[in-house]
């Protein structure tokens, strides 16, 4: 079954923009959007969605405001924050709410996709910049990785080459090297023996 996608913005071309990256996305069905927290509601009376993609920003009332509404009415629908805010208060205030991610709108579309994969199999999804935010400012030294992170992790520490890894994934070389970069900073590691011995301590692997 197709994942019904739901988009609740008050700008059109920011609407468009999003559901031109993810029209063509495998398993996915755009079911329409909303341009205030109002008739994003009426929406709701008859149409259930899987995920919202919530602006903070609404006419009506706050997205932060709206995604708690929205929960209490229907707890089942995944909520992913949308904003171009990058603020700790921001994030905190719509998880608090209930959103199960926060996705800022200079995201790329595989980590918009990775946010709706996540957030469907029931966990919590922060985009790559919303991140290193958190981590930054509750001085965490939990680093929080994206759910293609951890699939190359989890291969990196069966062995595998960057080459293999990218044939397991259907994805480049190049891609799978971005993310055993980005994985040896966000775990502060200097080799990759440092990054698994991390990795297994911190109970990801």
């Amino acid at each position: 079954m197709a994942t019904r996608i739901f988009i609740v913005d008050d700008h059109y071309m920011i609407i468009e923009g999003i559901r031109s990256l993810l029209q063509n996305g495998k398993g996915l069905e755009w079911i329409g959007h909303a341009m205030s927290a109002t008739s994003c509601m009426a929406f709701l009376q008859t149409h259930q969605p899987h995920i919202i993609l919530l602006d903070i920003n609404l006419p009506d009332i706050s997205g932060i405001e709206l995604c708690k509404e929205i929960k209490t009415k229907y707890p089942k629908i995944g909520i992913i924050g949308l904003s171009s805010y990058n603020q700790q208060s921001y994030i905190n205030k719509i998880m608090d709410n209930g959103a199960s991610g926060y996705v800022l709108k200079n995201a790329t579309k595989e980590e918009l996709l990775d946010a709706i994969e996540t957030v469907m199999d029931g966990e919590k999804y922060l985009s790559e910049e919303a991140a290193l935010i958190v981590k930054k400012n509750v001085g965490s030294k939990i680093p929080i990785i994206t759910r293609r992170e951890k699939e190359v992790l989890s291969l990196i520490s069966e062995g595998l080459t960057n080459n293999q890894i990218a044939t397991k994934l259907f994805i480049s070389i190049t891609t799978v090297d971005t993310h055993r970069k980005n994985l040896l900073a966000k775990f502060e590691a200097k080799n990759t023996a440092t990054l698994i011995r991390m990795a297994t301590h911190l109970e990801f692997i």
